[in-house]
């Protein structure tokens, strides 16, 4: 009898040679096992061999498919470039001359005596200056964070994890919107924490959801995104961000906002860091305003929180590095970040343009002035097959699995990041994929794909429900 990984192997050559397509559907775990001769638990080592290799994804009810070979593996989702012709799933903005306008400032950096300076390590709050700096560049509205709250970090995603670090022991629980990102997951799932997911309607997180998973057990802190959430672009109104900031001060809950995609947005609505400043962790950053090659991440904390957090960008080696702090104060001093934001604002208007001319007709949610999109996809489809149809035409987008919290709540929908390809690119793309949604899945006969007899791995077990990238 052949061994399960000998079976594996061939599963697994017969994927790579294109004889099982991405996006496929595959027989059921016994249908398996009666063609190959084996026994059902030998069937079902097989199917975890494929499932912890990455080239089959199953859900209950739904089936087994075929992963495309570019999909990435686990914690990769939205951190890094791929080997996709046109990358929809990487999202970092450029415009055209932004180098031209970043390399003046850098110029008096590069001075033997000012590049000393600027290459000692950075401290977690940075310099006076650079608090200065920061507090105008992240003011909006009537509000406008004291300088002496600023904390720094290499970029955005690590002030996510000092802050929460600084909150969340192990066993803690975290509330979250329903569709979170992906990156807070792994952060949690470090710390040794718990997910729980918020209900949301088309105003945000709804306060009697977020009372509840309190009274429940109480929550560490709760991590939100109300302007721009990534990915359905909800933006939470005012009054609904008003009622979060008592329920979270009647609480003593602690807070993290994540306003990375903010400076995109041109409502009047208040940071909660405005609402609630002694619970509120605001973050942000500059990797979306100017490029993530050179980079600074910020949190606002509240007054008390300061040591705190302070000691974990410390812990984590998180610090912003100097001569990128200083390339940051030298670039919002300019005017450069301002003159960058206002042509990545124009840009992403006219990329929703494109989103709503060419997918007319299917159901796509996004910000007018956003950079990505949600798209719910028409049935059959299903978020995995899609993307891994997608994948084997070149392009890549993020399945909505990749932001869920809940393993039992898939949505059918992906995530289009519209800023790091070319226009000319996106359009393509965007005509290629609506015409992937248009004609369906091509579906393979009842008794399955007529393949060789090495084709066909079982379905994954029922708790390993997918393993796209989180």
């Amino acid at each position: 009898m052949d061994d399960f990984r000998g079976i594996a192997d061939r599963i697994a050559l017969d994927i790579a040679r294109g004889r099982l397509r991405a996006g496929q559907r595959l027989p059921p775990q016994r249908a398996f096992a009666r063609r190959h001769g084996i026994a059902a638990s030998t069937a079902g080592r097989v199917y975890a061999e494929l499932v912890r290799r990455g080239l089959v994804v199953g859900e209950v009810g739904r089936g087994t498919f075929v992963r495309a070979a570019q999909a990435a593996p686990e914690g990769r989702a939205l951190v890094e470039d791929g080997a996709a012709r046109v990358n929809l799933e990487l999202n970092y903005p450029s415009v055209p001359g932004q180098s031209e306008l970043l390399a003046p400032a850098l110029a008096p950096l590069l001075r033997p005596d000012a590049l000393t300076a600027a290459l000692r390590p950075g401290a977690a709050d940075g310099t006076p200056h650079a608090r200065e700096a920061a507090a105008g560049l992240l003011a909006t509205g009537d509000w406008r964070p004291d300088p002496g709250r600023v904390l720094f970090t290499g970029n955005a995603r690590q002030a996510i994890a000092a802050t929460l670090g600084s909150l969340v022991r192990p066993g803690g629980r975290i509330g979250v919107e329903p569709l979170t990102y992906p990156l807070v997951k792994e952060i949690t799932g470090r710390l040794g924490g718990t997910l729980v997911p918020v209900r949301t309607d088309e105003a945000g997180p709804v306060v009697e959801s977020v009372l509840a998973a309190h009274r429940a057990a109480p929550l560490s802190a709760l991590y939100l995104q109300p302007t721009l959430h990534n990915p359905t672009s909800v933006t939470v109104p005012a009054e609904r961000r008003l009622q979060l900031a008592r329920a979270v001060s009647d609480l003593g809950l602690p807070v993290v906002e994540d306003r990375i995609w903010s400076f995109l947005h041109r409502g009047p609505e208040p940071p909660l860091a405005a609402l609630a400043p002694r619970l509120v962790h605001l973050v942000d950053g500059l990797s979306k305003r100017v490029a993530p090659g050179l980079t600074v991440g910020f949190a606002v904390v509240p007054e008390d929180r300061v040591a705190a957090v302070a000691a974990a960008v410390r812990s984590g080696g998180w610090s912003a590095g100097a001569f990128a702090l200083e390339a940051a104060v030298r670039w919002i001093g300019d005017g450069t970040v301002a003159r960058l934001v206002a042509a990545k604002r124009e840009q992403a208007a006219r990329r929703q343009g494109l989103v709503r001319e060419v997918l007319d007709g299917f159901a796509v949610r996004g910000d007018p002035y956003g950079y990505f999109a949600w798209w719910e996809l028409p049935e059959p489809w299903r978020a995995d097959a899609f993307t891994a149809a997608a994948a084997a035409r070149g392009i890549a987008v993020t399945p909505g699995t990749a932001f869920r919290v809940d393993p039992k709540r898939t949505p059918d929908a992906v995530r289009l990041g519209l800023a790091s390809a070319a226009e000319p690119e996106l359009v393509g793309a965007l005509r290629t994929l609506a015409a992937l949604a248009a004609r369906g899945p091509r579906q393979p006969p009842a008794d399955g794909p007529r393949q060789p007899p090495a084709d066909g791995p079982p379905q994954p077990p029922a708790d390993g429900q997918s393993s796209r990238p989180s």
